[in-house]
């Protein structure tokens, strides 16, 4: 580990890491409440875009990256809220038409011009210098503030958009800003994961996750925890094998996300098998895919299940009343501090 801190380089990869993982999963949580984890993605395309822009004009390719990701993010939000049809084929067009224009780009760099376009496309622990480590420390302290300053906003529009806009909450705002949180995350994640592999980061923790924690809150910890272990782990275990950094953090998430899924059946069946004995039998035993609606209840989940709420406490499951009265009222109070 010495031969490895004494690399300015790998110092410089290391504290990227640490930030990408961090951030990622902050934003990454929403997507996954929203039902867009490949948004990522297609912001990674249009980054490349700007990378091109960037290698093209000889200036820094972080912030021409990152000028385009945030209008491609806006714009597909703006498609998303407003189009009422064709809006899928134009996000298409943007994303594909992203990486094509990037690759071309590239292929016209000036001669002599220092261009790793598998770097790009796929993390390469090297190309982090000084001047974008800087960058991305302010990048990623944007995305973990904005996240945890609006994190009761976010939830509650994720959660259910036509509640928050009845309520007032300004949901095309919110959705913006959440794109545009994700436009920061992809280029900050670009020269670690790679930008064809950063959605991976921003989801797999937040899969996993969510197989550990008993709560959102709790999820989401799990969550960051995962993120930074698995990215400082990926690009230590990159730099030894002479791999892609980007492959080997997605692959280390993958191992961890099915260790906590196979860890998280096996707590379902203890818990299941300790119910029944506890003095409050339960015939059905919830999890995250039993396929009830789930209702969050102050720090826990409730499911609904047979016009009833249900609710696992230690070793036995507690029911919390009727579901004829609207729950909607848990998201209103819980919208501003999302358990």
């Amino acid at each position: 580990m010495s031969d490895l801190l004494s690399l300015d380089f790998m110092r410089n990869a290391l504290l990227a890491a640490l930030l990408v993982g961090a951030a990622a999963p902050l934003v990454g949580v929403f997507l996954v409440q929203r039902r867009m984890s490949l948004i990522g993605d297609g912001l990674g395309h249009m980054a490349l875009a700007g990378v091109g822009v960037g290698v093209v004009t000889s200036t820094s390719p972080v912030w021409t990256a990152l000028v385009v990701a945030l209008v491609a993010a806006v714009l597909i939000e703006l498609l998303r809220s407003y189009a009422r049809t064709g809006g899928d084929l134009a996000l298409a067009v943007m994303f594909y038409g992203g990486i094509a224009a990037g690759v071309v780009l590239i292929a016209r760099a000036p001669a002599g011009a220092p261009v790793n376009l598998n770097g790009y496309l796929f993390g390469a622990i090297n190309t982090v210098s000084r001047a974008d480590l800087v960058a991305f420390a302010v990048l990623s302290a944007v995305v973990v503030l904005v996240t945890t300053v609006l994190r009761g906003r976010f939830f509650a529009v994720a959660q259910d958009e036509e509640y928050a806009r009845a309520v007032g909450l300004p949901v095309v705002g919110t959705n913006v800003l959440l794109a545009a949180l994700t436009a920061l995350t992809v280029v900050v994640s670009m020269r670690v994961v790679g930008l064809l592999l950063i959605s991976a980061l921003m989801i797999l923790p937040n899969a996993a996750g969510q197989q550990l924690g008993r709560s959102f809150r709790g999820a989401l910890r799990w969550a960051v925890v995962i993120g930074i272990g698995t990215s400082v782990g990926g690009v230590v275990a990159s730099f030894y094998a002479d791999t892609p950094s980007g492959g080997t953090i997605v692959l280390l998430l993958i191992a961890i996300f099915v260790l906590a899924a196979a860890g998280g059946a096996a707590a379902r069946t203890l818990r299941r098998r300790r119910a029944a004995p506890a003095g409050h039998p339960h015939e059905h035993v919830h999890w995250d895919e039993c396929g009830h609606e789930q209702v969050l209840h102050g720090d826990h989940v409730d499911y609904v299940h047979d016009g009833h709420r249900h609710a696992a406490h230690g070793d036995h499951w507690h029911e919390h009343g009727d579901h004829e009265h609207d729950h909607r009222g848990d998201v209103a109070r819980d919208h501003e501090g999302a358990r």
